[in-house]
């Protein structure tokens, strides 16, 4: 798509010009290092676009599949936890009580709620029926899981988790309408604008789970350089520069490391290390769902993407 960048070539009437200051034809005659960097970076753009044309997401009709293809990984990490809870049921009480310590009438309780508000919230969210609600039950489910297990001071733990909020963060966004809500004694809020900030903190949080993958495990060539890779990527989706194509990359490549390292359904049913990939495995998936709603809604009007439209 084309878009009109910086001021260049923008003729401006005496009426329009600065008080005093220098004409058209001084100011091209003289350039400003300011507008030497401007051509430089939008000479960088453009063969950006070129290289990743071939990769943009498709915006033909099967990009309408997009929002509820993202919906579901997001949440089926979800889904799989309850189903685990409840196939594993005395195991799970036998760790809460004997090495958590909780008190044997409250794991039933904990348990319990945990796979309701799991269960129902996921479905909530996948019919995009009370999506606000839904996702603050699947944070709390997260942040109790965290204190109820002991996992709140685990860093790999932490970094996933901040990913998976990510999403959980781009489902509302990707849920709000252009409303206004009134409120007594204070000004209107465009929800709007609500989706642009959720939509920041949503895609800010994406990334940490690369974070962690970069500084865990062993250094290899192919790793140092899918680290590298993926690092840029990250930095692109924050700052919202070709924010799609970034998080296109990104899901490749977590995609390819997800079937590769967290290969679950190669394990031996009673391989003690099978419930941990597995439990990994979905997590990946559901922050494969958030970068999935990414390349769908865009990175936002507060991003580098959307300012470079306006110029």
């Amino acid at each position: 798509m084309s878009q009109i960048r910086g001021t260049a070539g923008y003729h401006l009437g005496p009426e329009h010009r600065p008080f005093g200051g220098p004409s058209m034809s001084a100011a091209t005659s003289d350039p400003s290092p300011l507008d030497a960097i401007r051509a430089q970076t939008s000479k960088i753009e453009d063969l950006l676009d070129t290289f990743a044309e071939p990769m943009k997401p498709c915006v033909s009709p099967p990009q309408d599949h997009l929002p509820a293809i993202g919906r579901f990984l997001i949440v089926v990490t979800f889904i799989e936890d309850a189903l685990r809870i409840i196939t594993q049921w005395n195991d799970q009480l036998s760790y809460l009580n004997d090495y958590r310590h909780i008190p044997w009438g409250l794991t039933h309780l904990f348990l319990g709620l945990n796979v309701i508000v799991m269960l129902v919230a996921s479905a909530l969210v996948v019919m995009r029926r009370h999506s606000t609600y839904a996702v603050g039950g699947l944070f709390g489910v997260v942040i109790t899981q965290a204190l109820g297990y002991g996992l709140i001071f685990d860093l790999n733990f932490f970094l996933r988790n901040l990913s998976v909020l990510g999403g959980l963060l781009m489902v509302i966004s990707d849920s709000f309408h252009r409303k206004k809500f009134a409120f007594a004694g204070l000004p209107q809020i465009d929800e709007k604008d609500r989706k642009v900030y959720f939509q920041l903190a949503g895609r800010v949080l994406l990334v940490f789970l690369f974070v962690g993958f970069v500084f865990s495990g062993e250094w290899t060539v192919s790793r140092i350089l899918v680290s590298i890779v993926g690092l840029i990527a990250c930095v692109m989706v924050v700052v919202g520069f070709k924010a799609k194509w970034s998080a296109v990359l990104l899901v490749v490549i977590l995609s390819i490391f997800n079937v590769l390292i967290n290969n679950f359904w190669t394990l031996h049913p009673h391989h003690p290390h099978r419930d941990f990939a597995k439990y990994d495995f979905f997590q990946i998936l559901s922050i494969v769902g958030g970068l999935v709603l990414l390349v769908n809604m865009g990175p936002g009007s507060l991003s580098v993407d959307e300012k470079k439209k306006v110029y």
